[in-house]
């Protein structure tokens, strides 16, 4: 029997699959380097050494590819907050999980996107789907908070302050970091943790509170009434 040179049906989708994936991570790239609007897709086209009308077999328009972009990078916080959800781990344990989850999507390709360019490029109808997926993230993040106060693992605190605070320190890693830097994402995601859960006082609280008015003081005694004075060099002494 002659083997048939033609790809079955299931092989062809999976194909296709792997290529526009392809198409969709060399435009992430593309977009974290050199931004949204200054990104064509004959850019995205001469980095996978293809023809513009291939990249047109995968995606409408380039909207879409920011749209799917996004929605990935989003999807993928979201199914790890779902995944920890139903397990007996503390607030605090589950909210570790999910920061070390957050370092991690954020230095790859997708998860820089949704930080560095994000849904404003879109249009308002795309822009409020991918929003309420944002907000559905943010509601489970201030949840295991929540839960962690309850459970003491956390100490009391305002949820939604706390869930801002970390998503936009740990938001922030895409703009600064380097793959070639001396860390790997594990090692920045202990890191940054590590300050997120301690913070970084070397002192008990006890001590705190005993030399919070001193410490006041002694800030508010070094710093300058103008910043311009901080900045301008002495007069020269006449000689």
């Amino acid at each position: 029997m002659t083997a048939s040179p033609w790809k079955k049906p299931a092989d062809r989708q999976k194909e296709r699959e792997v290529k526009r994936d392809a198409v969709l991570r060399a435009a992430a790239q593309a977009f974290n380097e050199n931004g949204f609007h200054k990104t064509s897709l004959d850019d995205v086209a001469e980095r996978l050494n293809v023809t513009k009308p291939t990249i047109y077999y995968y995606v409408k328009n380039k909207d879409q590819i920011l749209f799917e972009c996004v929605r990935i990078g989003l999807e993928m916080l979201e199914d790890a907050s779902a995944q920890i959800e139903g397990t007996d781990a503390t607030g605090l344990a589950k909210l570790i999980a999910l920061w070390r989850v957050y370092v991690r999507i954020v230095t790859e390709d997708f998860g820089r996107c949704l930080i560095l360019v994000g849904e404003d490029p879109l249009p308002p109808s795309t822009r409020k789907e991918l929003r309420a997926l944002k907000g559905r993230i943010d509601k489970r993040f201030r949840s295991v908070i929540t839960e962690g106060i309850e459970d003491g693992s956390i100490r009391p605190c305002d949820p939604k302050m706390a869930a801002f605070a970390a998503a936009g320190a740990l938001s922030w890693i895409a703009r600064w970091y380097d793959p070639r830097g001396p860390l790997d994402p594990e090692q920045l995601a202990d890191q940054m943790i590590d300050l997120l859960v301690n913070g970084v006082g070397g002192v008990g609280q006890a001590t705190r509170k005993a030399n919070g008015k001193t410490g006041m003081k002694l800030a508010a005694a070094n710093v300058p009434a103008s910043p311009s004075k901080a900045l301008r060099k002495p007069a020269s002494r006449a000689s």
